[in-house]
């Protein structure tokens, strides 16, 4: 694949039928790709600087180029936002890190959001009035949310107030942006609801989180039955360590959490100190007992 196609994959997923370029733009601005929360430009990335009062001056090595291999193979899905320094030159409001997976990744090219530093009240009206739109989905609503916080230095309790939302509705579509490139366009096709992509997100263990998307996708996973596969985790995060029980390892969690989408939630998978243990299938009243009973094949 060559680097040029990587930069409008994740894009063109999020915006299908947009074309990379128009004809009736100025000679010497850049060529418009789409428009989503504000109108998203291809710059190259030699005409890109950065911050340099950037507060963040270290980054971690190993996620970069974990992103830069995800920009590789998915695109990249957020623009970054930039502002015109001089005749053709941009320097970087937000999304730097995003900028250095990209030079990574060796691209020519990055999509990026132009905005004039002092159109600070057009640019919150004009994203507010975006976010009010009806066919956008979960996350060109998490890219706006996000914007608006990062560039008009808002709380998310100042965002709800504005929208007329609660706090934690606007956290949750802001941690949508922390899923995997993968599964954000999941959910940007509709593929995948928000109700199961907020199971997911709770999912500390990114293999875990990634083998319950699988899941979903392959046998068409209930929202109920994805917050099950949700509540496994690895025993040394787990927050419902109790020292007078045996705790299940993150394999044993597996297999109870699928007893549980068979049999019910009420089904226990124990652990004793010897290596041994029991499967406890529990009922309600008789209606229940003959449910597990031909479950059981008994």
């Amino acid at each position: 694949m060559s680097k040029k196609q990587a930069l409008g994959r994740g894009l063109g997923a999020l915006l299908p039928g947009v074309p990379m370029t128009t004809g009736d733009q100025p000679k010497h601005s850049p060529p418009v790709i789409g428009n989503m929360a504000g109108t998203i430009c291809s710059l190259p990335i030699g005409k890109i600087d950065v911050n340099p009062d950037q507060p963040r001056k270290e980054f971690n090595e190993e996620s970069l180029n974990e992103l830069a291999q995800s920009i590789t193979e998915l695109g990249i899905i957020q623009p970054i936002t930039v502002h015109k320094i001089r005749a053709d030159k941009y320097q970087i409001i937000s999304g730097e890190r995003r900028f250095r997976a990209a030079q990574r990744a060796q691209l020519e090219a990055i999509p990026a959001y132009i905005r004039d530093v002092n159109d600070q009240s057009l640019l919150e009206m004009a994203l507010v009035e975006n976010i009010q739109r009806e066919d956008l989905h979960a996350i060109e609503v998490a890219i706006s949310f996000k914007r608006l916080i990062e560039e008009c230095n808002l709380t998310h309790d100042d965002l709800g107030k504005r929208l007329g939302k609660n706090r934690s509705t606007v956290t949750n579509y802001v941690r949508l942006l922390n899923l995997p490139a993968s599964i954000q366009l999941a959910v940007s096709n509709k593929e995948l609801s928000m109700g199961h992509a907020r199971c997911l997100i709770g999912i500390d263990d990114t293999s875990w989180q990634m083998a319950v998307f699988e899941r979903i996708q392959a046998e068409n996973l209930s929202v109920r039955a994805t917050e099950e596969l949700a509540r496994v985790t690895k025993p040394e995060t787990s927050t419902r360590k109790r020292k007078s029980k045996t705790i299940l390892t993150f394999d044993e969690q597996r297999v109870q959490a699928d007893l549980r989408l068979k049999f019910g939630n009420k089904t226990a998978l124990k652990r004793n100190d010897s290596g041994g243990g029991k499967i406890e299938l529990k009922y309600s009243d008789t209606a229940d007992l003959d449910r597990l009973l031909k479950q059981l094949g008994l």
